[in-house]
């Protein structure tokens, strides 16, 4: 599906606020609510926008772990690998990518426990043939 700038700047203030009400997405895009009603629902019917999601903050809470974990999965078994991914609240955001891993798993538990039950759950994961998993320490 093509976008114009219009859609284009609908799907950026969607990504800053889900949640955002389309009387306001209408002021700031300079557009009538009705436009942005009919722009939504048509990039919903195309696939433009696949749904919406949650997103939870950054913990900053003392303890909390987080992490980067790479994962090389067997075969054709992406597409099952991803959906058991999917269900795990600790992934924070999954992403395909190329080179020697096929998935890049970022993670976010409250303690080093809870993270160590996290690793053995994704390698537990049928179709996963290997990861390598760094924690972030700081950002900087």
């Amino acid at each position: 599906m093509e976008l114009d700038s219009f859609d284009r700047r609908l799907i950026a203030l969607l990504r800053g606020d889900g949640r955002a009400a389309v009387s306001k997405l209408a002021v700031t895009l300079g557009a009538s609510r009705a436009t942005v009603e009919s722009r939504l629902r048509r990039l919903l019917e195309r696939g433009a926008i696949l749904g919406f999601t949650v997103r939870l903050p950054a913990t900053e809470a003392p303890g909390a772990v987080r992490a980067l974990m790479s994962i090389e999965v067997v075969g054709r078994s992406t597409t099952a690998v991803i959906r058991n991914l999917r269900v795990l609240p600790e992934i924070t955001s999954l992403h395909t990518t190329n080179g020697a891993w096929d998935l890049i798993a970022e993670i976010q538990t409250a303690n080093l426990q809870d993270f160590d039950r996290v690793l053995r759950e994704i390698r537990g994961i049928d179709g996963v043939l290997n990861s390598e998993t760094s924690l972030l320490l700081s950002s900087v």
